[in-house]
């Protein structure tokens, strides 16, 4: 499937936790030898080149490819906000994705500097992100409490793909308390990376946005987020001390443990504006919970 680089209106993307695609049926035994059936999330490999280069193969659900591969090159910074890009080419039978540009890009070097990351699956991140980070000016925004609250509950509630199957990770952009996209993954990287293909897909302005993530609040997620441009990272779960610092060096809003009436900022804290009132905010529904709501994820 050839897919032209052009100008498209801007889709709104949310979870489709029905899609045969993304699932499989299996059988097995519970807790007392009964006989059951469960869904679970598929894996599949999709290798990715930029021109004639190859860069990676990532296990993923195999859900927007085009958006991935695009997301990926640019949050490796392998990719620039800047560079053009004439075409995106995925083949469903080899299972790979080829990103063509006008110009070919200076990513060799970039790929001796790889270094593994916490991220699950095959996070990775390159050896001069922190270069390209260091002197982001990220934008003036501001986080409404109510806004917040709005879009916790909106995501929680949503049919989605964990909820269907479980064992997946969800990332979000919205504005204010508006899920605009929702895209899940087996790793949260790989989630992330849709997210900033999208953005970059059909140029949308990322300084009003708000991203949310059900992962850890990672340097990897902070990186990430700030190459997007988006100031406001929201997870329901807790954070690492590299996260919070990088967090707090270049300006971003970190928030996590979201869950119910309760969350924590722990970085641009500035940007929080209280305006709701707690006594009219729900805690969270058991139904709705994800593994390890009583922890850290």
């Amino acid at each position: 499937m050839m897919m032209k680089f052009e100008k498209a209106p801007v889709p709104l993307i949310l979870p489709d936790p029905h899609d045969p695609r993304l699932t499989e049926r299996v059988a097995g035994t519970d807790q007392t030898g009964t006989a059951v059936a469960i869904n679970v999330p598929v894996e599949r490999p999709l290798t990715l080149y930029l021109n004639a280069q190859e860069i990676v193969t990532m296990m993923t659900i195999g859900d927007y490819p085009e958006y991935l591969a695009l997301g990926y090159l640019l949050n490796q910074n392998m990719l620039k906000y800047d560079d053009v890009v004439t075409e995106v080419e995925y083949d469903d039978d080899l299972q790979v994705v080829v990103v063509r540009t006008e110009h070919h890009t200076n990513f060799e070097q970039k790929l001796k500097k790889r270094t593994q990351t916490s991220g699950c699956a095959q996070g990775t991140a390159f050896g001069d992100l922190l270069d390209a980070v260091e002197n982001v000016v990220l934008p003036k925004a501001e986080l409404r409490t109510s806004w917040l609250y709005q879009m916790t509950h909106t995501i929680n509630t949503m049919p989605s793909l964990y909820l269907e199957a479980g064992a997946i990770h969800g990332c979000v952009l919205c504005k204010e308390g508006t899920p605009l996209c929702y895209t899940e993954d087996v790793g949260r990287h790989n989630a992330v990376d849709k997210i900033a293909g999208w953005i970059y897909r059909h140029g949308v302005e990322p300084a009003d946005k708000i991203l949310y993530t059900t992962g850890r609040l990672t340097s990897e997620m902070v990186i990430k987020t700030v190459r997007m441009g988006i100031p406001i990272l929201v997870s329901r779960s807790g954070f690492t001390a590299w996260g919070v610092d990088l967090a707090r060096q270049v300006g971003l809003t970190l928030v996590g443990r979201t869950r119910g009436k309760r969350f924590i900022a722990l970085s641009g804290q500035e940007r929080i504006i209280y305006d709701q009132n707690l006594a009219f905010v729900e805690e969270e529904s058991a139904r709705h919970k994800r593994k390890g709501a009583d922890r850290d994820e």
